[in-house]
């Protein structure tokens, strides 16, 4: 098993960022008027994951 320094080397955190840059990508063609709304608060939920 690899040394763990850091939890960057943690599975569940690289799988953690991989699933913001998804939701990311997403929210980016959410209509503009949900810019402040639904997609603010997905990106936040998101990047708390990690």
């Amino acid at each position: 098993m690899p040394e763990i320094k850091s939890h960057k080397d943690l599975n569940a955190w690289k799988e953690a960022m991989s699933l913001v840059i998804v939701v990311y990508k997403l929210t980016k063609d959410f209509p503009i008027e949900e810019r402040f709304g639904l997609t603010s608060q997905m990106r936040r939920a998101s990047i708390s994951i990690p």
